[in-house]
């Protein structure tokens, strides 16, 4: 039998408890901002100001990107997705407001996955085959709402995965110091 709407939800709530969100705990802010290499993107604090790297289109090859701008990443799918589908669908890239300390970037991310969460896992299993609509400049109001799903668990998975990968490499950099 293929997976439900309701196993992909599921999917995204075993590894948010089981994997994710442990590997976040501990995040500094230096780490948050650490940029290893030149040219990387991130987010940048300038007074009381503070911003995203972006710009459209992207450029190729794409910039490496800090744990700040990935986290930053997965807290922007994960509100403007439970914003669109389930809120006054106002929250647009430019209305974000970027964490400048990893503290902040952890508290509003855990607040979008709880909303993201809450608000799927509470849906009629009929609402997963329904067309669904989507924040402007992505590609959900061609899908139905469980393929949005999907997409939502593929970003966080993925860009979970890196800044994993990103720790293990500052933690690395830190004991050849």
């Amino acid at each position: 039998m293929p997976p439900t709407g309701r196993d992909l939800a599921e999917q995204l709530h075993w590894h948010w408890n089981a994997q994710l969100r442990p590997r976040l705990d501990g995040l500094t802010t230096d780490e948050y901002l650490w940029e290893p290499v030149r040219g990387m993107w991130s987010v940048r604090v300038e007074g009381d100001q503070v911003r995203l790297d972006w710009m459209s289109p992207m450029p190729v090859p794409a910039p490496v990107t800090t744990i700040a701008w990935r986290l930053c990443h997965v807290w922007m799918v994960l509100a403007q997705r439970a914003d669109y589908h389930f809120g006054t669908r106002t929250l647009t890239i430019d209305r974000m407001r970027w964490p400048a300390t990893a503290q902040a970037a952890l508290a509003a991310l855990d607040d979008a996955y709880a909303n993201w969460w809450d608000r799927v896992n509470g849906l009629p299993d009929e609402r997963f085959e329904q067309p669904s609509a989507g924040p402007p400049g992505t590609l959900d109001g061609q899908f139905p709402f469980w393929a949005v799903v999907l997409h939502v668990n593929r970003e966080v998975i993925h860009h979970g995965a890196e800044i994993a990968v990103f720790r293990d490499l500052y933690a690395a950099s830190l004991s050849l110091a």
